[in-house]
């Protein structure tokens, strides 16, 4: 069943029926002169939720499953920026939605949370690492402590040269507890230098994971958490701060002609050539594909277009050649499009109103800037396509 399926609106049929809901009415009627009661309400918001939903489904004509279900939900309730971004790019360029396309870009979604809960395991992980060197590093110092009174109490029994056997005891049970000290001490410190090493593996581990082995830039999940933070700090220091989207243009040009290695020289070229706006308040990423995002704190809209714009024309100036075969590449450009982040309101609205810019200067030619408007941060229409 399709979701243009003509029993879509009468009562116990088309998507509404399928979901169980066809024969019951959208909203629940309490008694006259009854206000609605919390439970009438969380039902009515339910079955609001529903409608749109399988309005969502028809609108684009997909079939009926767990597939359309949970791309509608989360496209329409905003769980998933990035499935929302990517919708709405769909959208925009007029292609039609699939159960194909939907199935991959929710399984990228999966890969995002797995990421999530890996980093979430290494945080905690790395705060028990942190809490057991503490308190090794405590028990050595009190260790060390005790062994150096322990060896001054023993100094001073062995001087005594009358005390008897009970002394001479005595003595000789604390040289054994001052032998046991060390042998502690040692332990201690075996302790701490496998800590120091495990603690380096875990560093080496995270860094990993925030990173982009082709380019050797944070990758996106890394970007985002940047983006979180810098936009807290940016909105209470009252700075401004302007993300981009940066697209390499007929990226699959390239890799059609030269192959995946020579496309992913390319890649390197290119964020090496972003890689030279960061600093303490700019920030470059890659986000995947032959696309990388740029975060630039301090700068005015007008300021972080023109930064941009200077590195493409610069990069549009060289001629490449493919050294495998010694094919000339041409011209390397890319397109962005840059957005104000709090004009657009927060993070995930500036993202998209950047993408919105980014594929107006893919329509306009190609190998340009284009800054977003307060207008590109609002969503596309469901019946846009």
């Amino acid at each position: 069943m399709t979701a243009h399926d003509p029993s879509l609106g009468r009562p116990g049929g088309g998507i509404l029926g399928w979901l169980g809901l066809g024969a019951r009415q959208l909203e629940i009627q309490p008694d006259a002169g009854d206000p609605p009661s919390p439970t009438d309400r969380r039902e009515n918001l339910r079955l609001r939720q529903v409608e749109e939903v399988a309005r969502f489904i028809a609108a684009h004509q997909l079939e009926v499953n767990a597939t359309s279900l949970a791309a509608g939900w989360n496209y329409l309730a905003a769980a998933d920026r990035d499935l929302v971004l990517a919708i709405d790019r769909r959208i925009q360029a007029r292609l039609p939605l699939t159960i194909d396309w939907l199935d991959e870009a929710l399984s990228a979604q999966d890969d995002g949370n797995e990421l999530e809960t890996l980093t979430d395991l290494m945080q905690r992980l790395e705060g028990s690492i942190d809490e057991f060197a503490k308190t090794s590093r405590d028990a050595h110092v009190a260790t060390n402590e005790y062994h150096i009174a322990l060896e001054g109490h023993v100094s001073e029994l062995e001087q005594v040269t009358r005390a008897g056997d009970v002394i001479s005891d005595l003595a000789n049970i604390a040289k054994a507890m001052l032998i046991r000290t060390r042998d502690i001490e040692k332990q201690m410190l075996r302790s701490e230098a496998q800590t120091r090493a495990l603690k380096r593996r875990l560093d080496e581990a995270r860094r990993s994971a925030e990173e982009d082995h082709l380019t050797g830039l944070p990758n996106r999940r890394a970007f985002e958490a940047c983006f979180e933070e810098q936009f807290r700090d940016a909105r209470a220091a009252g700075d401004t701060l302007c993300v981009a989207f940066c697209d390499i243009d007929h990226f699959k040009q390239i890799n059609d002609k030269h192959g995946h290695d020579a496309g992913d020289r390319v890649l390197k070229l290119v964020a090496e050539s972003l890689a030279r706006l960061s600093n303490d308040r700019c920030h470059v990423a890659r986000h995947g594909g032959e696309e990388f995002v740029v975060l630039l704190r301090g700068e005015s809209l007008a300021d972080a277009a023109a930064k941009l714009d200077g590195l493409r024309a610069n990069l549009s100036e060289r001629r490449l050649v493919n050294r495998a075969n010694d094919l000339p590449f041409g011209q390397v450009t890319f397109s962005a499009g840059v957005a104000d982040v709090f004009i657009s309101g927060d993070p995930r609205s500036a993202l998209k109103a950047a993408d919105t810019a980014l594929y107006r200067a893919k329509q306009e030619g190609r190998n340009m800037i284009q800054i977003a408007t307060a207008e590109d941060a609002m969503p596309a229409q469901l019946n846009a396509a």
